[in-house]
């Protein structure tokens, strides 16, 4: 296919999604079903094209002066791809293509003008939610509301169990990849821009053998700043598909016992595989049944590791559609299940210096410090600690790396904030809190 198909073909998809509502890897994949000729270079750059539209769905909008999906993909090719009116035009003429640019959208998209756009259009942030994100990032709100319009990087973590992290470069050599900034176990993988594909990882060697494994460098910091002991017991209690067992799993040294655990079986369904590539043998998933079957793990916990359902709004560069169709009710339930589940936690944790450990890949503090606080408060044998205590014992050069995105909130004390913007890496929110 030449540009001019790929066009027609995005904004058929964007249609689709927008009018049947679906998610966006569920209408690329009923595309391709239907549309066979297409090779992977043309799934992968309508894939693209789709994607980098909805990061900018809203600045797009106002740019065109037109919310359809005709003017979103014609802005991300001409203005997000970086290619220009002129090609656009002769992309536009080509066979197959939509029909051609309109004197008025090849003003606008020349100009490509956000300067009178209200703050939550240039930024490309719901407009519902800009008092809370306001509340968390002040003045430099629209720095990081473009930086979740970016493409997220492919990051790897190394799998200790089975190798370091130069072993595992070695045997990358053929993709384009780096030790990652601030994660000792971390490896980025470059992305390229417009239409190029992404690697596949997961054919690579080094992931078949469980050298490696594909976790954000901020989920890997989050394992991290969890710090498990050796021969601890844990306690993974939003397990899902296992990827922070794995990296505990790695932090231990094999040793100890992680109890992976999810509420809904479904979740786990990936993680019993992920164990076995991982020689990850200190892992022992609990699916739900008809008993409890964690009762005899109540107080006994050295770490818990509460991974709780949250909004997502830290995944917005991965997961753009997630970005217009959260709404406050959604918002309002995923803040009553992290209250419920860290309720579930604090049961499980050791009395004298057992530590809880909260995590989210949200950005809003109404699902973060306001949980932690509103726990604290039910829960007041639990105290918030330093969250890069433990790490600079055992790796100091990394917890000096860490320090600079720990915030001291005048309610609780102090947390660990990452987002692309600052750390390069999704939106993470770490909290510890100890119990007496």
């Amino acid at each position: 296919m030449r540009d001019g198909g790929r066009i027609e073909a995005a904004i058929a998809v964007l249609a689709d999604i927008e009018t049947h509502h679906r998610p966006v890897s569920e209408a690329l994949k009923d595309w391709g079903v239907k549309h066979r000729f297409a090779g992977s270079g043309d799934r992968a750059a309508i894939g693209n094209l789709v994607y980098d539209a909805l990061r900018r769905r809203s600045s797009f909008a106002h740019i065109v002066g037109d919310q359809s999906p005709r003017a979103a993909i014609l802005a991300a090719y001409a203005i997000g791809w970086g290619r220009g009116v002129e090609a656009l035009t002769a992309a536009l003429a080509e066979p197959h293509a939509p029909s051609p640019l309109s004197d008025d959208e090849a003003a606008r998209l020349a100009a490509a003008d956000v300067s009178d756009a209200p703050e939550h259009v240039a930024a490309d942030l719901p407009e519902w939610l800009m008092p809370s994100l306001s509340r968390v990032y002040g003045i430099r709100l629209a720095e990081e509301g473009r930086a979740l319009t970016e493409r997220a990087p492919v990051d790897l973590r190394v799998n200790t169990l089975k190798g370091d992290r130069g072993k595992a470069l070695k045997q990358l050599g053929d993709l384009p990849v780096t030790p990652s900034r601030l994660s000792p176990v971390g490896i980025r993988v470059a992305i390229g821009s417009g239409p190029a594909r992404a690697p596949h990882v997961e054919s690579e060697p080094a992931y078949l053998k469980g050298l490696i494994e594909i976790q954000d460098e901020g989920s890997q910091i989050a394992a991290l700043v969890a710090a498990p002991t050796g021969d601890g017991q844990v306690l993974d209690l939003c397990a899902g598909a296992g990827g922070k067992s794995l990296a505990l799993a790695a932090l231990m040294g094999g040793k100890g016992q992680i109890y992976a655990y999810d509420s809904e079986k479904r979740r786990m369904h990936d993680l019993y595989d992920r164990t076995a590539r991982a020689g990850a043998r200190n892992i022992q998933p609990r699916s739900p049944g008809r008993d409890d079957v964690l009762a005899d793990l109540l107080g006994k916990m050295d770490l818990v590791l509460v991974d709780a359902p949250c909004s997502g709004t830290g995944t917005w560069r991965r997961r753009p559609d997630a970005k217009w169709r959260l709404t406050e009710a959604y918002l309002t339930t995923r803040m009553e299940e992290q209250d419920a589940v860290l309720d579930d936690a604090a049961g499980f944790v050791k009395v004298g210096g057992g530590r809880l450990v909260y995590i989210t890949c949200s950005v809003l503090a109404e699902e973060n410090e306001d949980r932690v606080e509103a726990f604290m408060r039910r829960h007041a044998g639990f105290g918030i600690v330093d969250p890069l205590e433990r790490l600079a014992k055992t790796d100091a050069a990394t917890a000096a790396k860490l320090r600079p995105f720990v915030h001291i909130d005048e309610r609780i004390g102090p947390v660990l904030r990452l987002t692309p913007a600052t750390a390069g890496t999704d939106g993470f929110f770490v909290a510890v809190m100890a119990r007496d």
